[in-house]
């Protein structure tokens, strides 16, 4: 019987084994079919060549192509690295005679945009042509169209010209249905993150904020439109309390915030007419992605560089502690590294932090402002703001040699908060009950952990009082740390850094007025100011990380998949999860430096 176990137990590994190589070995063909579909190969301009900005899909730091999106044909994420790129080789390639921007559905904030329209406005120095359509403008997307020379649209396309708003949905109704209580303990009057899960509508205090910080993005957005088209403010704010969106395309010409009306061929055939070029010839276009293959006039040198570090996402301590977040993150373990290997690389002579996120786990933000600051020992440290560098996106800012942030960046919201789940009531409901046996006082610290898949992940009994102090005098000296830390990189005392804190958000206008920010302006000032500081005229541009190509995903994703299967076939698929449950509470970091906000544009 031991005999026929054994045969049993080594052909099942053998069968695992076999399938796990099997499988990465298919991957790792594929993923060379794809990474050759998807690289990156030298692209030779031609003669009459336009440029054409494609804006739609989601706007983020860096480009991001999966192997999943090739195939699918999914829109992958615009990197605004590769958009300012490509607009500045558009600049000094005389082949590149314009710029057709065809105005998408474009999921970005102003911070993002700016840069962007900027780099269009000194495009246009040159003398070359900028020419503007869409089948329906957006609000952010014709912000950026409004610099064109000639602003297109269908004529029988729509305007999205009403405002911006910020919209928050409360779940504390239907929490309490279900009988999941949130415990909340903050340092912050206007720390609204948890707001939704306790409350049924907004705070006093958030709606200040809010109210400010919006019509200062506002106020910015129009300032632009305004100078381009020639056309005042008061206006533009005529014309967006009537809701342009369902006005008819004719109006939207007669003020003035469109050139003319064409439909699709009509454009391209007006753009033949703009490089002098037959009416039956095809046009030259080039896209983003071409231009990658376009090397630029002037390298520098290689020797001597200028790093840029991107930062995007929420911030989180390890790989393992994101098991349940989706999209960009920046991981502590990961770029403490990255930090060090800056400080030790002597080509590198200056570092610009491009910092773009809403914040997170306050003990990793504190990991990752350590490395900062060791790194400023070395060498000088600017900190670039995107759409967001605020709460734990300020913490790792905050002891820069020097920050830089658009006008509508948002920033700020320096402030602490914990938000913990329990479902003392939730058990009673479906049956579930708890017994426990401790050693002493707070072994049993919130009782047990349980989870219901897609619904609840938490404790099982809400906190005693004694408890609820231990809490809150944690939480507060993660604020006490926090302003610290704000206090001592911009070189004002912990009252004034906790006059403008208490969680407040604010704009990168703002923010400079009150000493949080240094200077207004996007990535290129930042580059400027950090090869100013560290005294280099010429020098090169080095981007880390270093992006993975397609190989690298598909046969990281593969070993990743593997490597769960053969777990959840040893501990069994509930036992598989349940160690994931335990896993993601015991990582949870209950001091959270966060800034959920969003902006509808």
């Amino acid at each position: 019987m031991k005999s026929f176990f054994k045969t049993l137990l080594a052909s099942t590994l053998g069968v695992i084994i076999g399938s796990v190589i099997l499988t990465v070995f298919s991957i790792m063909i594929f993923a060379g079919v794809i990474a050759a579909m998807g690289s990156t190969e030298t692209y030779n301009l031609k003669d009459k060549t336009i440029l054409t900005l494609d804006l739609k899909g989601n706007l983020g730091e860096r480009s991001e192509s999966s192997p999943l999106n090739k195939i699918m044909g999914t829109p992958a994420t615009l990197g605004l690295e590769g958009i300012l790129d490509a607009i500045k080789k558009a600049k000094e390639n005389d082949e590149i005679k314009g710029i057709y921007i065809k105005a998408g559905s474009l999921n970005g904030g102003l911070g993002n945009i700016d840069p962007i329209r900027d780099a269009l406005i000194d495009f246009k120095t040159t003398g070359k042509f900028i020419v503007a359509y869409a089948d329906s403008y957006l609000q952010n997307t014709y912000y950026i169209a409004s610099v064109a020379d000639k602003v297109i649209m269908n004529p029988k396309g729509s305007f999205d010209f009403r405002g911006i708003s910020s919209n928050l949905i409360f779940t504390k109704n239907m929490n309490d249905k279900l009988g999941i209580n949130y415990q909340v303990f903050k340092v912050g009057t206007f720390k609204s993150a948890v707001e939704p899960f306790i409350q049924d509508k907004m705070s006093e205090a958030n709606r200040l904020q809010r109210t400010s910080y919006l019509n200062d993005i506002w106020s910015h957005l129009l300032a632009g439109i305004s100078e381009s088209r020639a056309i005042s403010v008061d206006a533009l704010n005529t014309y967006a309390d009537r809701c342009l969106t369902f006005m008819p395309a004719d109006s939207i010409v007669q003020y003035n915030l469109v050139d003319t009306l064409m439909y699709k061929p009509g454009v391209e055939a007006y753009l033949k007419t703009l490089v002098d070029i037959e009416a039956d010839k095809k046009l030259n276009l080039a896209s983003i992605d071409n231009m990658e293959g376009v090397k630029f006039k002037k390298e520098g040198d290689t020797k001597t560089k200028i790093a840029v570090l991107y930062a995007e996402g929420a911030i989180v301590d390890s790989g393992e502690s994101n098991i349940f977040s989706s999209g960009s993150t920046i991981t502590a373990q990961e770029y403490v590294k990255e930090l060090q290997k800056l400080g030790d690389n002597d080509e590198v002579k200056a570092v610009v932090f491009r910092v773009n996120s809403p914040g997170g786990s306050a003990y990793a933000s504190e990991q990752i402002w350590n490395a900062v600051v060791e790194l400023k020992a070395k060498k000088p440290v600017i900190v670039s703001m995107g759409d967001y560098a605020a709460s734990g996106g300020y913490y790792i800012s905050c002891a820069a040699n020097t920050i830089v942030a658009q006008p509508s960046t948002l920033t700020g919201s320096i402030g602490i908060f914990g938000l913990i789940p329990e479902g003392e009531e939730l058990s009673k409901k479906i049956g579930f009950s708890f017994d426990e046996v401790n050693t002493n006082k707070h072994s049993s610290f919130g009782g047990t952990t349980f989870g219901i898949p897609f619904l609840f992940a938490g404790f099982s009994r809400s906190f005693n009082d004694d408890e609820k102090q231990i809490l809150q005098k944690y939480i507060e000296s993660g604020y006490d740390l926090f302003i610290t830390r704000c206090a001592d990189g911009r070189s004002k005392t912990k009252a004034e850094i906790d006059s403008i804190g208490q969680g407040r958000v604010w704009t990168g206008s703002q923010a400079i007025k009150l000493g949080l920010v240094d200077k207004i302006g996007g990535i290129e000032d930042a580059i400027k100011i950090a090869a100013e500081q560290a005294k280099v005229t010429d020098y090169s541009i080095s981007k880390y990380p270093e992006k993975k190509t397609l190989f690298a995903q598909m046969l990281e994703d593969s070993f990743s998949n593997s490597k769960m299967q053969a777990l959840k076939f040893f501990l069994s698929e509930t036992n598989f999860e349940k160690n994931i449950l335990k896993q993601h509470i015991q990582s949870f970091d209950m001091q959270m430096a966060m800034m959920p906000d969003r902006i509808s544009y």
